[in-house]
């Protein structure tokens, strides 16, 4: 029996190294996580201003942003695997310096934005950089491809589940600068993993020279594929509505909640119970997936962030939040196997980075607009906003898709 269970076992959880990715994903992103609700609510406590607190945190989207096309170069020369360990690297020390320098009393606003700027930066080529790592596990197999996307997915989620409420059990027994450390030494776990189970990519053929010429040579494809063009310019908007429904909730907790850590670390992760449960179903019914099931999906993503913005109790907040993580979960497998696969390998380094940079470009001036509106306006009308925004960009995805499949069809 132990053979024939072992003979029907889905090839990608035989995958040794994507067990690998999937365990560094789980204790990376769990303390990235906690970090997400640490950091912001750090400066919030310690300076009492959400402008500042939302500085920071558009810093360091700033970093992603402006470092992601560059960084398609460093994904094409290093590999997958070499750039996600360097990636980690640098991040480890990085976060382990702001407590540092806390405790030493020399944290300025300025040095603690230098630093996110920077975990910014070199946290924009991982990503891209994993998903490299998993089409040359997988031989770039579609199935298998989306379903190890599911389960990728499913182990980022399950860090929305615990990794804020962990945070904010944390932050109120040992204070926010300690779950600082936790994150980083999260990251020398995942170095160690990935640099001992993971093999080192073999190096891609230059089949199509003009295609791999420059810096720009990822968005260039991007900007000939309709598909992905229309998707890339979606996530602009789209991520970075989402950026500030996120960093909102730790101040509509604060404002309106009684400014109770754990609550916010609920609702956090009240969006990554539904995600999980999402990528479940995705994983495990053959009846989730492609592209048709995209369009309705993105639409419920965004449609439940209006309940956030309304002056509901925290249960209907939280069951939003599921909600959109629900819908989340189940498109998301489809989309990252379709931004994966559809470049050709020559290029798929610069074009992955070129769509994550898309991705975030939005978010660090849509938070540098939201840090002064806080105070102007209020938590619940900034989100009203940014749930406006992540509606017309899903819409827009929506249409993009559909339009897309016609022309397949026809």
């Amino acid at each position: 029996m132990a053979t024939s269970a072992a003979a029907v076992m889905p090839p990608v959880l035989r995958s040794r190294p994507l067990g690998a990715l999937l365990a560094a994903e789980v204790l990376s992103t769990t303390g990235s996580m906690m970090t997400w609700l640490a950091l912001p609510w750090f400066v919030l406590v310690t300076t009492g201003s959400a402008k500042q607190m939302t500085l920071v945190i558009a810093a360091e989207g700033a970093g992603f942003a402006l470092f992601g096309i560059p960084s398609g170069s460093v994904l094409e020369r290093f590999g997958g695997q070499r750039t996600m360990r360097l990636c980690d690297a640098v991040r480890a020390p990085l976060m382990l310096l702001v407590p540092v320098l806390h405790w030493s009393g020399g944290l300025s606003l300025p040095a603690l934005a230098s630093v996110a700027f920077v975990l910014g930066a070199a946290s924009s080529p991982y990503m891209a950089a994993q998903r490299v790592v998993v089409a040359e596990i997988l031989d770039e197999d579609e199935t298998s491809v989306q379903r190890a996307n599911a389960l990728l997915q499913g182990a980022t989620r399950i860090t929305m589940l615990c990794g804020p409420a962990l945070g904010g059990v944390l932050i109120a027994a040992v204070g926010s600068p300690v779950v600082l450390v936790i994150d980083a030494a999260s990251y020398v776990v995942a170095f160690a993993l990935v640099t001992a189970l993971v093999p080192v990519a073999r190096a891609v053929r230059e089949s199509d020279g003009n295609d791999r010429q420059g810096v720009l040579a990822g968005v260039r494809y991007l900007l000939r594929d309709s598909l992905l063009r229309g998707w890339a310019t979606a996530l602009v908007i789209g991520d970075a509505s989402f950026s500030v429904v996120f960093v909102a909730i730790p101040v509509l907790v604060y404002a309106h909640f009684g400014a109770n850590p754990r609550l916010a670390g609920g609702f956090l992760a009240s969006w990554g119970i539904g995600a999980v449960t999402g990528n479940v179903i995705s994983y495990r019914s053959e009846r989730v997936g492609g592209l048709r099931q995209a369009a309705p999906l993105v639409l419920i993503q965004a449609a439940p962030l209006w309940a956030v913005a309304a002056p509901v109790s925290a249960v209907a907040v939280a069951g939003a939040l599921a909600l959109s993580g629900l819908a989340n979960g189940l498109v998301n497998p489809t989309l990252h196997s379709v931004l994966t696969l559809r470049p050709p390998a020559a290029v798929r380094a610069k074009a992955l980075t070129a769509m994550s940079t898309a991705s975030s470009l939005g978010t660090p001036l849509a938070l540098a607009v939201a840090a002064p509106a806080f105070a102007a306006f209020g938590s619940r009308h900034v989100i009203a906003v940014a749930a406006a925004g992540q509606l017309a960009a899903m819409s827009y995805a929506a249409f993009v898709t559909l339009r897309h499949l016609a022309r397949e069809s026809a």
